[in-house]
């Protein structure tokens, strides 16, 4: 069998450890003489696996005791009609920052639920950069500010965490959730989907501070009613069994790793790295403001765009695949997650000096 580096923005690729014991205890988990799909999610065994999850996601992002954890179906896009649903609480305002793609479409699905203030935009930089914060209009009246912590399309990460004069902070962090150490108490609610640093699609996490649970809009459904879902321990009806106790054996991954400030650091090199085998060229380029480049997801172009194809087609023939940009943007792009080694990255750069040296 031979394994390819995946670049892929998502589904990403998952830490071959991780498999490897998901393949082991694929017929039998432990001694219970069945899979962990096979499972009733109300059973003993199941529940075990459920809350050591959450006591090592605690753990990993040393998460305060009066925050509820949610392990919740939908991904990140029911969230964006699930946090104004519940964060409202009696107000009819919420403050968004739009630096991208899916902080556009957060930002569409709330103005759903209410009168939403645009505290800035990047659109009219191409989302390349972070409006800085002395131009963003906050509404004091708004229930709550929500930012999208990294955009894996146009490679834009926020790289510190914003004050917000006092209104509840809320960020979708799908794509850099457990990719560094986090102040979990500075948020009213963090949630992501898992498919990039936790586990396989299918399942989303919600951090939520208790004083937010409660008083959700009459309308809203029950199962994205988090204070409903937090007192079912997120098993309101039946969760997708498989993709927690995948998530779970991520987490297990990341504490054998060191856990959050090892990620980081190797995350960094990673990043530097690639960066620096772009900005080196004038072959590649990357379209993004060094401040606010992201960690995770990298863009980049070639000076002769209809080289593409062929970057596309020799890159996979070397082991290199899930290469493309986002259909929303074209161009390139190499996503590098947690699980993707340092051995990944330095076959990119390598293959990006060949590739240079016979078509630049």
């Amino acid at each position: 069998m031979a394994r390819v580096y995946n670049f892929s923005a998502g589904p990403s690729m998952l830490p071959e450890p991780v498999l490897e014991r998901a393949r082991d205890e694929l017929l039998e988990f432990r001694d219970t003489g069945m899979s962990v799909m096979e499972m009733s999610h109300r059973g003993r065994d199941f529940v075990g696996i459920a809350e050591k999850a959450e006591a090592d996601l605690r753990d990993l992002l040393a998460i305060p005791a009066n925050y509820r954890v949610l392990f919740l179906p939908g991904g990140a896009t029911a969230q964006f009609a699930a946090v104004p649903m519940n964060l409202l609480r009696g107000k009819t305002r919420a403050c968004y920052l739009s630096t991208g793609l899916w902080s556009e479409k957060a930002l569409a699905e709330a103005q759903r639920y209410a009168t939403v203030t645009l505290a800035a935009s990047g659109k009219a930089d191409g989302f390349t950069r972070i409006p800085p914060r002395d131009e963003w209009h906050l509404d004091p009246e708004a229930a709550y500010f929500h930012y999208t912590a990294n955009e894996t399309i146009n490679g834009v990460e926020f790289h510190t965490v914003p004050e917000v004069d006092g209104l509840p902070l809320v960020s979708d962090m799908s794509s850099n959730l457990l990719s560094r150490p986090l102040e979990v108490e500075r948020f009213g609610l963090i949630y992501a989907g898992a498919q990039k640093n936790m586990g396989p699609a299918g399942i989303a996490v919600v951090i939520v501070r208790d004083d937010l649970v409660g008083q959700p809009l009459p309308s809203t459904p029950s199962l994205l009613d988090y204070r409903k879902q937090a007192e079912q321990g997120s098993m309101l009806n039946t969760p997708p069994t498989y993709n927690w106790y995948l998530l779970g054996l991520v987490l297990e991954w990341l504490k054998d790793e060191g856990g959050l400030a090892a990620l980081e650091a190797r995350n960094l090199r990673k990043a530097n790295k690639l960066y620096a085998a772009l900005d080196r060229s004038a072959f590649y380029s990357n379209p993004v403001e060094p401040s606010c480049r992201s960690r995770m997801n990298v863009p980049f172009r070639l000076a002769a765009p209809e080289l593409e194809p062929l970057f596309l087609k020799e890159a996979k023939a070397a082991g290199l695949v899930n290469l493309e940009g986002h259909r929303s943007v074209g161009g390139l792009r190499a996503s590098i997650y947690n699980a993707m080694p340092e051995a990944g990255v330095d076959a990119l750069i390598a293959f990006l000096a060949e590739f240079e040296r016979q078509h630049g």
